[in-house]
């Protein structure tokens, strides 16, 4: 097996639920959030597997795709998306109205500011991490496409990019945004590389 995995990360389109925070409750695609993400993946190449967050916005796509290609597909929560508490399903605009200071501290220092009865961003970090650091040795030599959230995807990105936290809504991931990551296999460690 070659000494290196493909991960190639993709996230959900536009929903129906529009521009709110939406964590762990659950929304279906629009129809154009659906062309967003079949557009991501035209020149795509041939994956061997398909990981899907098993929330409705990306795990309805996914199956379609696995389906359409003949590749197995497997769900995994850890990979949905943070929730967010008591912001869950609500707009940037509907949370200033109410609380604004709150909304600058959340974008200012998500980790030391979350929102009311949210998932710590630790805790929510902890079960990402878990969860990405089991793909290189499953999947060793293979190229995967893993369907996820924004906030998952910013998650993986800032531990690539050496990033704090605190950076991590400074990260832009915009609806079916694909990420190609190259992680390599080397003796007693595994080094980390985006494509």
């Amino acid at each position: 097996m070659s000494g290196r995995t493909h991960i190639d990360l993709l996230r959900h389109g536009e929903t129906l639920a529009g521009s709110v925070y939406l964590g762990r409750s659950d929304a279906l695609l629009s129809e154009h959030g659906y062309r967003q993400m079949a557009e991501a993946l035209l020149n795509a190449p041939r994956y061997h597997a398909v990981l899907s967050s098993p929330l409705a916005r990306c795990a309805a796509f996914a199956q379609d795709y696995a389906q359409q290609h003949g590749l197995p597909l497997y769900h995994d929560a850890r990979f949905q998306e943070m929730d967010f508490g008591a912001w869950d399903g609500r707009s940037a605009a509907e949370i200033a109205a109410t609380d604004a200071s709150a909304l600058e501290n959340f974008w200012r220092d998500p980790v030391a500011c979350p929102p009311p009865q949210a998932e710590p961003l630790l805790s929510f970090q902890a079960r990402v991490l878990a969860a990405w650091q089991e793909l290189p040795t499953r999947y060793s030599g293979q190229r995967v496409l893993l369907i996820t959230h924004g906030g998952v995807m910013r998650i993986i990105l800032c531990r690539l990019q050496q990033r704090p936290l605190t950076e991590l809504l400074s990260l832009p991931v915009p609806h079916a945004a694909l990420h190609q990551i190259i992680v390599e296999h080397k003796p007693q460690q595994t080094g980390q590389v985006p494509a």
